[in-house]
Order: C-alpha cells, then sequence, then structure tokens
C-alpha cells in the first residue's frame, strides 16, 4: 500500500446506492483508485473481540466492524501510517483502544476511551451482556458509559 491509497470494505461499497452526495463522492474515490480489500477473519474477530470488551459490540454494524479490522490488518502487515476516517464515536473508541489512528471529518471525536454496559432503567440493575428487556422487571433495558474514576460527577 503506498503513503496516499485508500482503501474501503465490500461492507462499505454495498451500502452506499447510487444517487445522492454521499454516493457521488464515493464515486468520485473509485475513480481516483480507491481500493476494496476485505479483512482477514482473525481481524474481524480480534476487532470483535475489542468491542465487546468496551460494550461497544451492539453499537458497531458488521460494516464497522469490517472497516476496524481492515484498518488493524493494514495497521499490522504495513510500515506505511494507516489513518481510519470516521466520525462515528464507538469506532473511533473501537480504534484508541486497538491503539489505531483516527480522524475525524466533520466532528470533534472522541476525547477519551469509553466503557459501556448495559442497564435496566427501570430496576437499576446492571448486566454484563447486552439484552433488550430487562429479565427481573421486563423494561426495556439501555447501554450506558461507565464512569471512571478520573471522570467528574455533573
Amino acid at each position: 500500500m503506498g503513503s496516499s491509497s485508500l482503501v474501503t470494505t465490500p461492507g462499505v461499497d454495498a451500502e452506499l446506492q447510487p444517487g445522492g452526495r454521499d454516493y457521488r463522492r464515493y464515486a468520485l474515490l473509485k475513480e481516483q483508485g480507491l481500493q476494496i480489500q476485505t479483512p482477514s477473519q482473525d481481524a474481524l474477530q480480534h476487532v470483535r473481540d475489542a468491542a465487546a470488551s468496551t460494550g461497544d459490540e451492539a453499537r458497531l454494524s458488521s460494516t464497522d466492524i469490517e472497516v476496524l479490522a481492515l484498518t488493524l490488518e493494514l495497521h499490522n502487515s504495513s510500515s506505511d501510517t494507516v489513518i481510519l476516517l470516521t466520525d462515528d464515536y464507538s469506532m473511533q473508541n473501537i480504534a484508541d483502544t486497538l491503539h489505531l489512528s483516527y480522524l475525524s471529518l466533520s466532528q470533534r471525536g472522541i476525547t477519551k476511551r469509553f466503557k459501556w454496559h448495559c442497564r435496566c432503567p427501570g430496576c437499576k440493575r446492571d448486566f454484563g451482556k447486552p439484552v433488550d428487556i430487562c429479565p427481573v422487571c421486563g423494561t426495556p433495558t439501555c447501554l450506558v458509559r461507565q464512569r471512571f474514576r478520573n471522570e467528574k460527577k455533573k
């Protein structure tokens, strides 16, 4: 991979449908040499494991995981700088967790890593894994950011 190469995944290619501003930009990038590559199963699993450890797995699409896995794979196999371009905070959180470089395109970006856990807003119980409905009281659950010691209470 050259120092100015652009690479994406089949999932991104499939998500962008003809028409609209995003597709036109994408088509221009393809005309300029954007490459489409599929990440390895090992890289995909590594990203899934990282997402499970931070609680981001429910917040990432399969395409998000695919893009992160390709970034990880290129980072590990290239001496060139590999940079993930995304405004998605969960993707930035995983990239930071995996020590991958990333840049925001139109937003500020994350300022620290987050860890998420599943909580029932009804009975306030926490769950280790995401569940849609609380098995104790039947209330729909939500993902909440874990508070770290160095964070100030608001």
